[in-house]
This record gives structure tokens, sequence and C-alpha cells, in this order.
């Protein structure tokens, strides 16, 4: 069983930055078709990045110009960075794995493409 491990949220003010971290430790990540969702209160889960294993990605319109996903192999660890925070912006982040392939990228926004899921870490954004 993946275990994926999210660190990385915290409290900022609108307009800083924040680095999130998911660290695979069973496989090697580039295995790996890799997501970031996120979860608001009150809301639904939706998704703000994928990226197959190829490389591929697909943001959400909504962080599209301000987020930026990124892998390190050699570390097994995928990252979020995310510039030019908004209010908006504050939810729960969860990291997620799969190793089912899909032809059409769109659907790895599909929470149901994903085997593996992290704990979630909370990022706030203050105004």
């Amino acid at each position: 069983q993946e275990q994926l491990v999210e660190s990385g949220g915290g409290l900022v003010q609108a307009g800083d930055s924040l680095r999130l971290s998911c660290t695979t430790s069973r496989r090697e990540i580039r295995n790996y078709g890799m997501g970031w969702f996120r979860q608001a209160p009150g809301k639904e889960r939706e998704v703000v990045v994928v990226q197959t294993t190829g490389a591929s990605t697909f943001y959400s319109d909504s962080v599209k110009g301000r987020f930026t996903i990124s892998r390190d192999n050699a570390r097994n660890t995928l990252y979020l960075q995310m510039n030019s925070l908004k209010p908006e912006d504050t939810a729960v982040y969860y990291c997620a794995a799969t190793l089912k392939y899909y032809s059409e990228i769109i659907d790895y926004t599909r929470m149901e493409a994903y085997n593996y899921w992290g704990q979630g870490t909370q990022v706030t954004v203050s105004s």
C-alpha cells in the first residue's frame, strides 16, 4: 500500500507564496500519474492540477499562471508551487497518485482515477 506524505501548508497573507510537497514511499514517483486537489469548507473537492507520467499537465483555470506542479524523481517528491495566493485558495490540499493509465489527460482530473491519497495539508490565505 502506497503512502503519500504531504507537507508545506500554513497561514499566509494574500499575495504570498507557499510550496507544498508530497512524497511517495513504496514506488518511485515516476511511475505515477499525480494530482493536487483541494477542498474548501462546505465545498466539494476539486482538481487543482494533474500530471501524467509523461509530464502532460492540466491546470484548473482558477490557478493557471499562479501555481506550478513539478517532480523531483530522485527524491520521489511532487511539489506544488503556489504564488500570488488569494483568500479563495484557502482549502485543505491533497495529493493523489494513480497507477492507472488514461489516454486523455482530462480523465486524470477525476478523483476516481486515483489509487492513493495523502492526508491533506491546510492552506489558509488571509486578506
